[in-house]
């Protein structure tokens, strides 16, 4: 077996790493919820919802491919197993069954609110040691901030 070889020291690999792997997290958890919230949404806004829900999954999704896949070329382990994200995700938790619109909208306010606090925070601790992967964190964070705006002028 080979390992991947990284063009970063030791010390800014395990920076990234942890700032990537825990994007991994709540980016595979926001797709979750996302998921369920989707599936269980009643009210009158139901469709625009649930339709927005969809949205919020496939960036989800496409995101946690992206910081997974870049963990891994710098030669950190990407770990997206369910214990995991049970274990160490910073997003608020969603209720089982049926949600109403707006409750499912002031979810998505907080999750949005979570994350981004989350992901700006992996942002600054990877400028120096890393650039590359404070640039995939910076795109990201931005469509967080555009669907975080979206889901506040629900409630507008």
């Amino acid at each position: 077996m080979t390992t991947i070889k990284s063009p970063l020291s030791k010390e800014a690999r395990e920076v990234a790493g942890k700032a990537l792997q825990g994007a991994l997290v709540d980016l595979l958890d926001l797709a979750l919820v996302g998921k369920q919230a989707h599936w269980n949404v009643y009210g009158r806004h139901f469709r625009s919802i649930h339709l927005q829900l969809d949205e919020v999954v496939a960036f989800a999704r496409t995101s946690s491919d992206t910081v997974a896949e870049r963990a891994v070329a710098i030669g950190v382990a990407a770990d997206g197993r369910a214990s995991t994200i049970a274990e160490t995700s910073g997003l608020p938790p969603i209720d089982a069954g049926q949600l109403s619109d707006d409750d499912v909208v002031k979810l998505f306010i907080d999750a949005f609110g979570t994350i981004i606090g989350r992901m700006r925070e992996r942002i600054d601790v990877t400028a120096d040691p890393d650039p590359v992967t404070q640039d995939v964190l910076i795109g990201i964070t931005s469509e967080l901030e555009k669907q975080y705006w979206m889901f506040q002028a629900e409630l507008a």
